[in-house]
C-alpha cells in the first residue's frame, strides 16, 4: 500500500444535512476553517475522540463502568421520549480535523484525521441508543456540529481543554489543591472506610475510586440544623433548602468559605454530619419503603427499589435536619424520636410529589413548598420529643 493510499484510508466521510462556513477573519489569516451545521447522528457514531480530554465516562477505557450522571440520564430521556427534539435540546459536538473537503453536491465532508474534542458523552449515548435498537431506531435524530479545521497540534490541545472547562470542576480542583477537603475526606471514612473524595478534574473520570465530593457537601448542607444555617447565612430558612439540590457550586463555595473563615462550630458540625449525611443519602436512594408508591420516576427492578431521584430525596434529607442536635460529648448527631416512622415521611413525600410537583422529581427538588411540607412533619415530632 502506498503512502497516498494509507493517508486516504484515514479520511472520514462525514455526511451532513447543512454546512455553513462561519470562519472569522482571524481564522482565514491563520489558514484555518470553521464550519457549523446539522448532520444525521449516524455521521458521528464512528468518529474518534482521541483528542478529547474526556472520553465517554460511562464506559471509560481501563476504568470501572461509571454510573450515568444526570447529563447522561437527560440525554437518554430525550432520545427515548422525544428524539425529534434532540437537535435543539442537546449542545451538539465540536469536531477537529487536520483537513476537510466539502462536497456540497453530495452533502458530505471528507475529513482528515478527525476527532471529537467536545461531545464524547453525546456520542456515547447515541451509540447506546442505536445499539438498543439493533442499529435501526425508528427515529434517527440530527445533531449539531461545529467543525474546526487546523493542522496546529498545540492549538487543537488548547481548544480541547477550553471547550471542556467547567466552573464546578475548577472549584473542586482549587479546593483540593488547597487541602480544604482533607478533613472532610477523613470524616466521611467513618461511613465509607478508605473513601477518597474527588479533588481534581482528573478524578472525574475515575468513578468507582472516588466519592462525589459535590454531592457529599450538598447532602451535608441539606442536613444542617437551623442554628448552624443561621451562622452561615441568616437568609437561609431551615424549611427551605432548595439550594442544596439545585446549586452544587454554591454549596461547594460556601463550604470553602467555612473552611477558611469558620465559624469553628459550623465547620465541626459539617465534619460530624458528613458520615451521617452520606449514609442517610445512600439509605434513601434505594429505600424499599417506596415500594407500592407508584412514583413513576423511581427506578425499579422486579419490584425492588433501585434508585430514587435526588429531587425526591433532598426534601426528605432536609426534613431530617429537625432531628439534628448535639450529643452529650458535644458532637453533632441525629436523634430520631422512637415514634417517628419513615413511612409517614414517604407518604408525605408521595403526596408532595403528586400534588405540588406534578409528578416531576426536578420540580420537587426545586420547590420550597415541598421542603416546607416535609419539614413541618419532622419538626412536630422533634418538638414533641423535646417536651418529654
Amino acid at each position: 500500500m502506498t503512502m497516498a493510499s494509507i493517508e486516504k484510508s484515514r479520511d472520514y466521510l462525514f455526511p451532513y444535512l447543512s454546512c455553513r462556513n462561519i470562519s472569522a477573519p482571524e481564522d482565514d489569516r491563520q489558514s484555518r476553517k470553521v464550519y457549523a451545521g446539522h448532520a444525521p447522528s449516524t455521521s458521528v457514531l464512528d468518529l474518534e475522540d482521541n483528542e478529547n480530554v474526556r472520553e465517554y465516562l460511562v464506559d471509560a477505557k481501563g476504568k470501572q463502568k461509571r454510573t450515568p450522571t444526570l447529563v447522561h440520564q437527560a440525554i437518554r430521556k430525550t432520545l427515548r421520549d422525544t428524539p425529534d427534539q434532540f437537535s435543539i435540546l442537546n449542545g451538539g459536538m465540536v469536531i477537529v480535523a487536520r483537513g476537510a473537503v466539502v462536497d456540497d453536491k453530495e452533502k458530505v465532508i471528507r475529513l482528515k484525521h478527525p476527532s471529537i474534542i467536545n461531545g464524547s458523552q453525546t456520542q456515547g449515548e447515541l451509540r447506546r441508543y442505536f445499539e438498543q435498537a439493533n442499529g435501526t431506531p425508528d427515529d434517527v435524530p440530527s445533531v449539531k456540529y461545529e467543525l474546526i479545521v487546523t493542522d496546529d497540534d498545540d492549538l487543537i490541545a488548547e481548544i480541547s481543554i477550553a471547550r471542556n472547562f467547567q466552573n464546578d470542576v475548577r472549584a473542586i480542583s482549587i479546593a483540593g489543591r488547597r487541602g480544604q477537603l482533607d478533613d472532610l475526606e477523613r470524616a466521611v471514612r467513618l461511613a465509607v472506610p478508605n473513601a477518597k473524595l474527588r479533588k481534581s478534574e482528573t478524578d472525574l473520570i475515575s468513578d468507582g475510586e472516588f466519592l462525589d465530593t459535590e454531592k457529599l457537601i450538598q447532602v451535608i448542607f441539606a442536613l444542617l440544623p437551623a442554628q448552624i444555617l443561621g451562622q452561615i447565612d441568616p437568609q437561609i430558612e431551615a424549611s427551605n433548602k432548595v439550594f442544596t439540590y439545585s446549586q452544587k457550586t454554591r454549596c461547594l463555595k460556601l463550604f470553602q468559605k467555612i473552611v477558611e473563615d469558620g465559624p469553628g462550630e459550623v465547620y465541626d458540625c459539617c465534619l460530624d454530619l458528613a458520615p451521617i449525611a452520606w449514609k442517610l443519602y445512600e439509605k434513601w436512594k434505594s429505600h424499599q419503603g417506596f415500594r407500592g408508591t407508584r412514583i413513576r420516576s423511581i427506578e425499579r427492578d422486579n419490584g425492588e427499589i433501585v434508585e430514587v431521584p435526588d429531587g425526591v430525596i433532598f426534601p426528605i434529607l432536609a426534613a431530617h435536619s429537625a432531628f439534628v442536635g448535639r450529643a452529650k460529648r458535644g458532637t453533632w448527631v441525629i436523634n430520631k424520636p422512637t415514634e417517628f416512622s419513615d413511612n409517614e415521611l414517604i407518604e408525605s413525600a408521595k403526596q408532595a410529589y403528586m400534588d405540588i410537583a406534578a409528578h416531576n422529581p426536578q420540580t420537587m427538588g426545586k420547590s420550597k413548598a415541598c421542603y416546607s411540607t416535609l419539614f413541618r412533619i419532622t419538626n412536630i415530632y422533634a418538638r414533641l420529643s423535646a417536651r418529654v
